[in-house]
């Protein structure tokens, strides 16, 4: 099964668009994360109404970070996203009638659920400044290009 990398692909864009004093257009942006810039065009609109990122036409344009970097949490990416599933595994059935299926059912979602409230905490915890700063952590003495 495919994962959703669509929180990793905007924590990766907006940190690029941090370091850069220029607008960057959709079709830069997509040749950074190795994807269509359509694609970067629907994230950056997503991230545009929480007035995270904005764009300028013509010349010269291009998507700009708007936020700062302090501010802006992965809870609060993944929640613009639209909440992708955390987990690709579920139930196989969502309404069984087998008892045993609905106390397999009652596990499983009991499990995900903890597991994804203490994910999403985690979230809520890391900053796009954190990332940066990692990142320029494991640039030792500058010697690759973040």
């Amino acid at each position: 099964m495919k994962k959703d990398s669509r929180l990793s692909t905007v924590l990766h864009i907006l940190l690029h668009m941090q370091l850069h004093a220029k607008p960057l257009t959709s079709e830069y942006l997509a040749q950074c994360v190795g994807t269509n810039s359509v694609v970067i065009r629907r994230m950056m609109g997503l991230l545009r109404t929480q007035q995270l990122v904005s764009s300028t036409a013509g010349p010269g344009g291009g998507w700009s970070l708007t936020a700062q970097l302090d501010r802006v949490t992965l809870r609060q990416l993944h929640d613009v996203l639209g909440e992708p599933a955390v987990f690709a595994i579920g139930n196989r059935n969502e309404h069984p009638e087998c008892l045993i299926e609905q106390a397999v059912n009652a596990a499983l979602c009991e499990a995900f659920d903890e597991a994804e409230a203490l994910l999403l905490a985690q979230f809520g915890r890391i900053t796009l400044a954190d990332l940066l700063a990692d990142a320029e952590r494991r640039n030792h003495g500058g010697k690759h290009e973040i």
